[in-house]
């Protein structure tokens, strides 16, 4: 647990009963490449915590799978709208490598939340970030060349694009594999 009590750390100061309850309330899991850890078809009550691998969330569209986004090594993943209005939504999360998480259910991080308004704190301030990105992707998606949603794309997940299958960062971009493969070979 020491990486995901480092990672709060860089948030908020983790005292000792926190320490505690964190432990009992969070679990350590493997998932195999390919292993689904979510379905659409049911309500998200996990949030994933990386510590070794690569974690994709997306759709279905017509049969084919459609990337939102990856998260590796220091990432929370879960299906937002299904976490938080506990409902089914559209999302399933695959493992495209072996991963290594912390899970914790969302009854337990209610508990810390409530309990501990330093674990709302947090939640803020963490999530500044991910609108950030999202707000990123999105101007990415709506006002850019495909070059450019590739180069963007590169930065943005700088350090584990190359991790990633060509036919997902395709399906992320929005464009074919084939147009994907052209943009490649001008670099």
């Amino acid at each position: 647990m020491t990486d995901l009590l480092n990672h709060f750390a860089q948030y908020i100061k983790v005292s000792d009963y926190l320490k505690e309850e964190l432990t009992k309330r969070i679990a350590f899991k493997s998932f195999a490449k390919g292993e689904v850890l979510h379905s659409a078809d049911r309500i998200c009550t996990k949030s994933y915590f990386i510590q070794k691998g690569l974690l994709r969330l997306y759709f279905l569209k017509d049969g084919k799978e459609i990337s939102e986004y990856f998260s590796c090594e220091g990432d929370w993943t879960n299906s937002p709208r299904s976490f938080i209005q506990r409902k089914i939504d559209l999302y399933y999360i695959d493992a495209i490598e072996q991963t290594d998480v912390y899970i914790v259910e969302v009854q337990d991080l209610m508990f810390l939340f409530n309990n501990f308004p330093e674990m709302e704190r947090y939640a803020r301030l963490s999530m500044g970030s991910t609108f950030g990105y999202l707000i990123e992707r999105i101007t990415s998606m709506r006002f850019t060349t495909a070059k450019e949603k590739y180069q963007h794309f590169c930065e943005v997940y700088k350090g584990i694009h190359h991790r990633i299958p060509l036919g997902m960062v395709a399906s992320y971009l929005g464009i074919t594999q084939e147009t994907l493969s052209r943009i490649r070979a001008e670099k």
